[in-house]
């Protein structure tokens, strides 16, 4: 039980570690935890494309069903948003997600997802983590019911639905009509489910990895710039007749856009160009993590609206848009999600939004008229090797080492929601944080210019590295 422990976003090891014991062990710790919050509702429990992510959650199942609750499964493999969905949709008690999302196919992990939809907060993992302990299950006649249900069309639904709403084409629906799109499933639960939601809208859709591959080919679902070259290169052709391309994750949580003027968008760009074309329709506020781009706060100081910011992690972004009722949500590793949907990062969701906003206004048009109307932004971020146990004594010792200026601004406030973000007179900022997922010490930095980015990073790494 030592070799169990829940981080940013559940419990994730490579597989000499995650083994079928401990996830049993998982299992009745979550049953506990829901029977000791008097939830008697049935459970869902999902999985990701992983070789051994189906047999982990039927074996997550035989638990729970072992405690009294009925279990639902789907089909086959699903995103990550979609069994966050089936949590609300259905009135269930809660979820889990067995998923290693973006890592390596060496890897797998769970999660637990509450009754709410949205990711659990620390209260709720500390209470499972508590409550590890071998499984202990009824007698055959007094164990609930396993069964196998089809939880996408609902999700399908939803979306079309809540999409439409915010920027349809008017009539409260989607066309998509005239757009083709470049789907890249990484070879993970998005395929033919994503790709299936944009053709029902009108699209046409050229897919890319779309098929299942246990080692997603041998490299990382990860939708970063590295790993999605042959969709990059699809979209930014110029002999190419595909419009916008699209990517999700492994579990299809997260997003990453192609656009044929700049390739992957950074998703702080992304974020800024969804969160202008909701304001188009709709009013609200946004939520963003400390890592994510300012210049969604100067959208929104446009439009009159306000903006929360939040530690870096889904849960707070997700608490926030509850408390404060936001439009739009989302995070610079390319999470994000709705008002009037789960408060889940939702990468199906987001990949039909995104092909409603380039339908209006192409993305790079946009961004452009953004940057020229805000002002330029360019972002970058570094990672630093540091031990899990030193994170807590580096963030202590730089607090005594906070320089009077950054890249010849001077520091005219420090931030300290989520390690120290230190903000510059002239507008740029530099932060540094603990990764909640790696062995990791990251640097953040936001400028005008990628050089002035650059700047920032290296006297970031000068900073902390003599104190790692």
């Amino acid at each position: 039980m030592d070799q169990i422990a829940f981080g940013t976003d559940g419990w994730r090891a490579t597989l000499d570690t995650f083994t079928d014991e401990r996830v049993r062990i998982v299992g009745q710790a979550i049953a506990d935890h829901l029977d000791a919050a008097g939830h008697d509702e049935p459970v869902a429990v999902g999985y990701d494309a992983r070789e051994t992510s189906e047999g982990f959650a039927e074996s997550l199942a035989e638990v729970l069903a072992g405690n009294g609750f009925d279990v639902l499964l789907p089909e086959r493999d699903a995103p990550t948003p979609v069994i966050a969905y089936a949590i609300v949709n259905r009135g269930l008690a809660g979820a889990c997600m067995v998923t290693a999302s973006h890592n390596p196919p060496e890897y797998n992990g769970v999660k637990f997802i509450p009754h709410d939809g949205a990711p659990a907060l620390p209260d709720v993992t500390e209470d499972i983590v508590d409550r590890l302990a071998e499984p202990d299950l009824l007698p055959e006649d007094e164990r609930g019911a396993i069964e196998r249900v089809d939880l996408v069309s609902d999700h399908a639904d939803a979306a079309r639905e809540v999409v439409g709403r915010v920027a349809g084409d008017g009539s409260g629906g989607v066309d998509l009509s005239g757009l083709t799109v470049a789907y890249d499933a990484m070879h993970g639960s998005g395929r033919g489910v994503t790709d299936a939601l944009l053709e029902a809208a009108g699209a046409e859709v050229v897919r890319l990895r779309c098929e299942r591959d246990v080692t997603f080919g041998g490299d990382s679902p990860e939708p970063s710039a590295e790993h999605l070259e042959e969709l990059a290169e699809r979209v930014t052709d110029p002999e190419s007749d595909v419009d916008l391309g699209i990517a999700n994750d492994g579990d299809a949580d997260r997003i990453a856009v192609v656009t044929p003027e700049r390739g992957v968008l950074d998703a702080n760009l992304f974020y800024a160009a969804c969160y202008d074309r909701l304001l188009e329709t709709d009013s609200g506020p946004a939520v963003r993590t400390v890592s994510t781009t300012f210049l969604v706060d100067r959208i929104a100081e446009a439009h009159g609206e306000a903006v929360y910011e939040t530690p870096v992690g889904f849960k707070w972004v997700a608490e926030a848009m509850g408390e404060h009722d936001a439009l739009f949500g989302g995070e610079e590793s390319g999470g994000f999600t709705l008002r009037g949907h789960v408060r889940e990062k939702d990468g199906v969701l987001m990949a039909l939004l995104a092909a409603a906003t380039h339908a209006a206004e192409p993305f790079d048009a946009r961004v452009d008229r953004l940057l020229a109307e805000h002002g330029q932004i360019a972002a970058g971020k570094v990672s630093l090797d540091c031990a899990d146990d030193r994170k807590a004594g580096v963030l202590d010792e730089l607090e005594d080492h906070i320089p009077e200026s950054v890249g010849g601004s001077p520091v005219a406030k420090v931030v300290t929601l989520d390690g120290f973000k230190l903000l510059l007179e002239n507008g740029s900022w530099l932060l540094v944080r603990p990764s909640g997922t790696e062995p990791k010490l990251r640097v953040y930095a936001e400028a005008d210019s990628d050089e002035a980015v650059d700047e920032l990073l290296a006297e970031g790494r000068d900073l902390v590295e003599p104190l790692i």
